[in-house]
């Protein structure tokens, strides 16, 4: 595996633990509609997994990730649609998919 590619690896790793730690003390969904600054942050961070997947993956063309093209895509909606944006999605996401993420990256990061 490429230098640059392992750098997307622990990118993504980066923000999945930044969203972890920004989401301490946001213990449900109307509290983190409420939070702006919560929401901001955890965008930003999903818009970074999104764009060093889309790198590693024009990378390693090899390297399989699960719902990929779904992460990539909340990329682009996040950063060319942000007026369209449904929290509650983005709530679903961190909640329910971000864990799943940081295993599969981590499997793939420790080959």
């Amino acid at each position: 595996m490429m230098e640059k590619s392992k750098k997307y690896l622990s990118d993504i790793l980066m923000a999945i633990d930044l969203i972890t730690d920004f989401m301490i003390g946001v213990e449900d969904f109307e509290a983190y509609e409420k939070d702006f600054k919560t929401q901001s942050a955890v965008e930003r961070q999903l818009v970074i997994i999104g764009e060093a997947l889309n790198k590693l993956r024009q990378l390693e063309t090899k390297i399989l990730i699960e719902n990929d093209k779904q992460i990539i895509s909340l990329r682009n909606r996040l950063v060319h649609a942000y007026d369209s944006i449904d929290n509650a999605i983005v709530w679903a996401i961190v909640k329910r998919h971000l864990e799943k993420l940081r295993i599969e990256i981590e499997a793939i990061n420790n080959i």
